[in-house]
């Protein structure tokens, strides 16, 4: 390997492959700037701490001190990291060589690579500059499945992505359009509020002023002010009045969020067979699938969404997640929460199909004995705590005896309803090249899935199951998930269905009478 040379890259080795190169040099300033606002954000209640014991001047000394001592060991370091690292993209290799104490030199096979992301901050776009994953979509600890240059000019992250993802090739029809398949519409800002986000945001929100008001011993006079506002109001309308508030700021902070992560989004076939996704406002992200690797599409309806006739689309690819991280980061997802239509008409174009099987109505329904599994596990669910609160208030207090009959008056109807809503979200077909499974009530998800790309299947049947004739089937594939199931389906039925499916692969355990 030969050194770097003057204009900060590396030469071609000996056999004239790919020469080195380094990340961009803003790097090290993106550093200083993020732990300049770490520094000022922990320094200012720390001299607000410190200023009560002595003076003013001397108490700003010692945090200046402190946050020019941390920004520059931080920044340091980063530095080295920059002077120590080298990247290579080879005919055969992806190379990645870094560290100073303990070198790690990785690579991956460049025929591996599945998936090369594109993100940036605010900070990195302001520069000029993105944060480029490339992945395999193994699914190892450690990391050993990325190469992650954190930064490199736009230009180079894009030219990284063209060439790593060059091999992709067109897959059926040539009749489906290249370019823009679906872009933002501003309208679909309104599914956010209805989103399970507007209140986790809430409670978030209200924990949030808690925890702070205790780090400036204020939160005695935060509760203080709260109860000043109720002292000739009922318990029950201060709770209901706090919780609207609450739920009022979940749905201003589901909106920000939702602007924040969909805005200039854009989902577009580029040339070669790949699909693009491109979103976010303040942090951009760019995220590639190859079409060869798509095995499906899942229509999502989340309960709330729902009930406005919206569903979100989601790929179901094979090495598009590496990790947690990716799950955190929807990498998957491939269209918001917008209309139902629109989501069936947007899986017909990633299908290239003329007409989306996620649209199939002829979806064969689940036995009654189905909807019985279901009444009894939700009102087991309700009456189980219910019957433990009650046991506690006749050996207790009655309080909780009163406190039982009110969780089951509410619970037990809500229990019955999600019940049956669940045992009519239950559904199976095929569809041309596609089998389909639906099920779930507070997140209903229709997948659509290929059946040439079912690897496996898994029976199983309980006691229960057995003595009311049903059957949960699981389609095993290396995409998405890796698992789809076919819940409580008759048991006969379900047999046929997954031997027609993906025909001679569960014959041989099949007994046809």
């Amino acid at each position: 390997m030969s050194g770097p040379g003057q204009d900060g890259q590396c030469g071609p080795d000996q056999q004239g492959r790919q020469e080195w190169r380094r990340l961009d040099g803003r790097t090290v300033l993106v550093t200083a700037l993020v732990m300049a606002g770490f520094a000022g954000g922990a320094g200012l209640p720390t001299l607000l701490g410190l200023a009560g014991g002595m003076p003013l001047w001397k108490a700003a000394s010692w945090v200046l001190a402190g946050a020019g001592l941390l920004i520059g060991a931080v920044t340091g370091a980063d530095l080295v990291r920059w002077q120590r690292t080298r990247y290579r993209i080879g005919p055969e290799l992806a190379e990645l060589h870094t560290g100073l104490f303990l070198v790690k030199r990785r690579s991956l096979a460049r025929e591996r690579i599945r998936t090369v992301d594109l993100t940036a901050n605010v900070l990195l776009r302001v520069l000029g500059l993105v944060k480029v994953r490339i992945g395999t979509g193994e699914h190892t600890g450690g990391g050993e499945s990325t190469l992650e240059l954190d930064a490199v000019t736009r230009a180079e992250g894009e030219r990284l992505r063209l060439e790593l993802l060059a091999r992709a090739t067109p897959r059926g029809p040539a009749t489906h359009r290249e370019g823009a398949l679906a872009v933002l519409d501003p309208a679909w800002i309104r599914y956010a509020p209805v989103s399970f986000v507007a209140p986790l945001l809430g409670g978030a929100a209200a924990g949030a002023v808690m925890q702070v008001s205790e780090w400036f011993g204020a939160q005695g006079e935060v509760i203080g002010w709260v109860w000043d506002r109720f002292r000739d109001t009922s318990i029950v309308w201060m709770v209901v009045v706090l919780a609207a508030a609450a739920l009022a700021t979940g749905v201003v902070g589901a909106l920000g969020l939702w602007i924040e992560m969909w805005w200039n989004y854009r989902l577009e076939r580029e040339p070669g067979g790949t699909l693009r996704v491109r979103r976010g406002l303040f942090t951009s992200r760019s995220i590639s699938i190859e079409e060869r690797r798509l095995r499906g599409v899942d229509l999502v309806e989340p309960l709330g969404v729902r009930l406005f006739g919206a569903a979100r689309l989601d790929a179901v690819a094979t090495g598009l997640v590496n990790n947690e991280k990716d799950k955190k980061a929807d990498a998957n997802v491939l269209l918001p929460v917008v209309p139902r239509a629109q989501a069936d008409e947007v899986a017909a174009q990633v299908l290239r199909e003329t007409a989306s099987p996620t649209a199939a109505s002829l979806l064969t329904p689940h036995p009654p004995a189905a909807r019985g599994r279901r009444l009894r596990w939700a009102i087991g669910a309700v009456l189980l705590p219910v019957g433990i609160l009650a046991l506690l208030g006749a050996l207790l207090t009655p309080v909780l005896l009163w406190i039982a009959v009110g969780c089951a008056a509410v619970g037990v109807p809500v229990a019955v309803l999600l019940a049956l809503d669940a045992y009519r979200a239950l559904g199976h077909g095929i569809a041309g090249d596609y089998l389909l499974t639906r099920s779930g009530t507070v997140r209903r998800s229709t997948v659509a899935l290929q059946r040439t790309g079912v690897i496996g299947w898994t029976a199983r049947q309980s006691l229960f199951q057995r003595r009311a004739g049903l059957i949960t089937l699981t389609a095993t594939t290396a995409a998405g998930g890796g698992a789809y199931g076919v819940y409580d389906a008759g048991e006969a039925e379900a047999l046929v269905f997954a031997a027609e499916a993906v025909p001679g692969l569960l014959e041989p355990f099949l007994r046809r009478e």
